[in-house]
C-alpha cells in the first residue's frame, strides 16, 4: 500500500523564517552512497537557525495535514518498513535478540495483513539494531532474510573511549557481519566549534566502515542550540555519513520535531549543493503511531517522497511497533486492543 495524504487537508506551503521555497528536486538514486566532500568551513560557520521559525514550522506538522482511514493504514504499514527494530539494554541476552529478530521477520500479524489484502512478505522492518556482542545471535535470527544487522559502535552511547578503540570496534562489527554501523560523535567538538577535529573523526569512522553504511548519531539533546545541530549535521555529511541520526535514545532529550526540521533542512541544503542524498534517522521517544505519522509528514514535506523509503529514512524504534500494530487492528476490526496483545517479541 502506498502512503497518500488526505486530499481534503492540503494547506499552504510551510513557513520557515520567511516563507520557505518548495523543495528543489533532489537526488533519486536510492542505492547511491554519500562519498562526502572536503570540509567547507565557511559554509559551516556561516550557518544560522531561526529557532522561533523552526518551532512554528514544527508545530504545523500535526495540524496542517491528517491521514485517515485506509490512507492511515497504508502510512502505518510504510512506517513499519522504516523501522530499525532496536534493543540496546544492559540486560540484553541472545534469546531476547533472537525473539526480536522473529518479530522483525513478521512485524504485523498475518490475519491483519490478510484483512488489508497485503502480502505477508511485503511488510518487514528495515534493520535490527543491537550491540556488537549480539551480532551472532541477530545473524542467526535473521538467517534466510535480507534484513541487515545494524550495530552501535564507537563507545556508544557517550563516545568517550580511546579513538583507536572506537575504530577497532567498528572494524570488529563489520567483520562480524554488521552491514550498518551507528557511530556516535564526540559532542565536545561541536560545543567548542572544533569542526576540523569532528570532520577528521567522522571521516576516519567512515573509512573504518568500508562497505557498511554509516549512521552518525549527533546526540542533539546535548548540543545546546539548533545552530549546533545544523552545523554538526553539515560536518558529518561532508565527512561521508550515509545517515544522520538525532539521538542514542539514552539522553534526557531525544528526537524532537524542531530538531527534525533543522536536520532535514541541512540534508536538503547538502543535497542541493553536492548532489549527494543523505538519510535521516530520528531515535528515542517516538512511541506512538501519531508521532510516527508526524515524522513521515515532515519527511514528505521537507525532502519529498523519496525520503519515505528505508534507504533514506529510519525510525529508531522498539515500543513504537506495538502501537502501530494496535492502530492497524483498530482499522481492521473497529476496536482498540490492549498493548499486551501486541508484544514486541
Amino acid at each position: 500500500m502506498t502512503p497518500k495524504t488526505d486530499q481534503t487537508t492540503r494547506g499552504r506551503g510551510p513557513t520557515y523564517a520567511s516563507r520557505a521555497p518548495a523543495p528543489a528536486p533532489l537526488p533519486t538514486d536510492a542505492a547511491h552512497r554519500n562519498p562526502g566532500t572536503p570540509l567547507e568551513l565557511d559554509w559551516v560557520r556561516a550557518a544560522r537557525v531561526n529557532r522561533s521559525a523552526v518551532e512554528r514550522r514544527a508545530a504545523t506538522l500535526g495540524t496542517r495535514r491528517s491521514v485517515k482511514k485506509e490512507w492511515q493504514a497504508a502510512w502505518l504499514l510504510r512506517a513499519v518498513t522504516l523501522m530499525d527494530l532496536t534493543t540496546l539494554a544492559g540486560d540484553d541476552t541472545e534469546g531476547r535478540v533472537r525473539r526480536l529478530c522473529g518479530k522483525a521477520r513478521r512485524p504485523v500479524r498475518e490475519d491483519l495483513l490478510d484483512a488489508l489484502g497485503v502480502p505477508l512478505d511485503d511488510v518487514r522492518v528495515a534493520a535490527v539494531c543491537i550491540y556488537h556482542q549480539m551480532i551472532p545471535a541477530a545473524l542467526e535470527g535473521l538467517r534466510g532474510t535480507d534484513i541487515p544487522v545494524a550495530a552501535v559502535s564507537t563507545g556508544f552511547p557517550h563516545g568517550l573511549s580511546p579513538f583507536e578503540t572506537r575504530l577497532a570496534e567498528i572494524r570488529a562489527s563489520v567483520e562480524a557481519g554488521a552491514r550498518e554501523i551507528d557511530i556516535v560523535i564526540t559532542r565536545r567538538h561541536v560545543l567548542l566549534g572544533d569542526w576540523e577535529t569532528l570532520y577528521r573523526e567522522v571521516r576516519a569512522f567512515r573509512e573504518a566502515c568500508g562497505d557498511a553504511h554509516m549512521k552518525a548519531i549527533l546526540a542533539t539533546g546535548e548540543l545546546a542550540m539548533l545552530r549546533n545541530v545544523y552545523q554538526a549535521s553539515l560536518v558529518c555529511m561532508m565527512a561521508g555519513a550515509d545517515f544522520i541520526k538525532t539521538s542514542t535514545g539514552k539522553e534526557a532529550v531525544n528526537a524532537t520535531l524542531p530538531v527534525g526540521v533543522t536536520m532535514a533542512r541541512a540534508i536538503r541544503a547538502y543535497a542541493e549543493r553536492t548532489g549527494h542524498a543523505v538519510g535521516f534517522k530520528p531515535a528515542g521517544g517516538i512511541r506512538t503511531a501519531k508521532q510516527a505519522l508526524q515524522w513521515m509528514i515532515l519527511m514528505k514535506e521537507e525532502l519529498g517522497t523519496a525520503w519515505l523509503s528505508p534507504e533514506r529514512f529510519r525510525f529508531g524504534a522498539s515500543s513504537l511497533l506495538a502501537d502501530i500494530e494496535r492502530q492497524i487492528e483498530h482499522h481492521v476490526t473497529g476496536r482498540y486492543s490492549a498493548f499486551h496483545r501486541h508484544p514486541l517479541a
